[in-house]
């Protein structure tokens, strides 16, 4: 059986190139909010399945939206992804509107006003979802690129290693024959 334990470290080698490239353009991309999808990118390395060898990158499953984008109902982007006749929760967007500090602040900042800061809250998440679903989400690319930029440097280094393990499986074979004789 062929040993391809050159052609597998090769793979994880791209796998953790990959998660690399894509964590780093995440950052540059100002997307990182709480940190939880930069957190969960991670490679789960090469492996012998059957007939062919498999390399999962995983990561939250929202990592697809920033990534690829999604198109609004005014505002439309290349991607698979749009809103059509439903905005995302406002209640879902609560988290993200405090760390980017739009959420009013319990320092009385806003007392005297007509609106309570808890119904300034929930107005402020209503614009931000409005926002979102008129005008999308612009796509980063972040894992896109980083695959297609490793990709590049894949098929040659693909091609030494699975000469390496070829070799080493056709010397073990020979080695194995003349010991026999």
């Amino acid at each position: 059986m062929l040993d391809l334990k050159n052609t597998t470290a090769t793979l994880n080698k791209f796998g953790d190139n990959v998660v690399y490239d894509a964590k780093q353009n995440l950052k540059d991309s100002g997307k990182v909010a709480s940190g939880k999808l930069l957190d969960s990118i991670y490679s789960l390395g090469a492996k012998y399945t059957g007939n062919s060898l498999e390399l999962n990158i995983v990561l939250e499953k929202y990592g697809a939206f920033i990534d690829k984008g999604v198109s609004g109902v005014k505002v439309k982007y290349d991607t698979p992804y749009s809103y059509t006749n439903k905005m995302p929760p406002p209640s879902a967007l609560d988290g993200w509107i405090v760390r980017k500090g739009l959420a009013p602040r319990e320092n009385g900042k806003f007392t005297g006003r007509t609106i309570s800061a808890v119904g300034f809250q929930k107005s402020i998440q209503f614009l931000v979802a409005r926002s979102i679903f008129f005008n999308g989400i612009k796509p980063t690319k972040f894992l896109t690129n980083a695959v297609q930029k490793n990709l590049n440097i894949l098929p040659n280094d693909l091609k030494n290693s699975f000469g390496l393990d070829v070799n080493s499986t056709v010397d073990f074979i020979i080695k194995t024959n003349l010991k026999k004789k």
